[in-house]
């Protein structure tokens, strides 16, 4: 059973690791706009034709954000995190560098205790206003799900260019200054055995963690329904293993398992 988020500003929900987290979705309400098809996705997978004419305006999300938080601000509800997430990948938002301004603007104004945090594919960081946007986060939360090209495009599935040497350059540009996220997992798709475990996987993994010099990394093994069943979830015993090889270089790793 895939969710998708049927509201622009949902919760707040907790999260395993960003705490009391309001939800921003920047896709359409009815349905997933990613530039991957990840076989692990809650959202389940891509649509055949995206709906790019459906995205919200950002006039109405800056009125529907400064409501909510109006509403939460000093309350139990009040969030620790405001989160770019939903339907799919945030940034693919043709006004996603406006949109941050606005939230960090409203943020100050209302809970100014509260972190902003994004959780992206980094497919678009390549572009100068989406990078400088990103950069402007607290929690700039980007996604490296492998050491190889071919287990990332395995268990990624990009529909747009992919270069994985490129990719690893544009994250030392943040300088340290950014968050990396990795879901480690085992299982198969379309008749394709898939391992992020691998020691040659996890080897390469911790190598790109070396370059990018990331100031927290965060591991984590499945947590709810997959579009692909034959997957199986890591246990937290596992992620420790992987964490530790990281750890042994002075990185923070933070691991969410059962």
């Amino acid at each position: 059973m895939s969710i998708l988020f049927e509201t622009l500003v949902f919760g707040p929900i907790r999260s395993r690791r960003l705490g009391k987290s309001l939800g921003i979705n920047l896709m359409p309400e009815i349905g997933k706009i990613c530039s991957f098809n990840c076989i692990y996705c809650e959202c389940g997978w891509n649509p055949e034709k995206r709906l790019i004419s459906n995205l919200p305006k950002k006039e109405v999300f800056e009125t529907v954000l400064e409501d909510k938080l109006k509403e939460i601000a000093g309350s139990a509800n009040e969030p620790d995190s405001i989160t770019f997430s939903g339907n799919g990948e945030p940034t693919l938002h043709p006004d996603f560098a406006e949109i941050v301004d606005i939230t960090i603007r409203l943020r100050d104004k209302y809970v100014p205790k509260a972190k902003i945090s994004v959780l992206t594919n980094g497919t678009m960081l390549h572009k100068k206003d989406i990078f400088d946007a990103i950069s402007k986060i607290d929690n700039n939360i980007i996604k490296l799900d492998g050491g190889t090209y071919e287990t990332i495009r395995n268990i990624d599935k990009p529909n747009v260019d992919f270069d994985l040497d490129k990719y690893i350059s544009i994250l030392q540009k943040f300088n340290s200054d950014l968050v990396i996220q990795t879901c480690f997992l085992r299982g198969e798709h379309n008749g394709v055995v898939i391992d992020n475990t691998t020691e040659k996987e996890v080897s390469l993994w911790v190598e790109h963690i070396k370059k990018i010099k990331p100031k927290k990394t965060m591991i984590y093994a499945i947590e709810r329904d997959t579009p692909e069943k034959n997957l199986s979830k890591i246990s937290k015993r596992e992620l420790e293993d992987i964490a530790d090889r990281v750890r042994e270089y002075g990185f923070d790793v933070e691991c969410y398992g059962e």
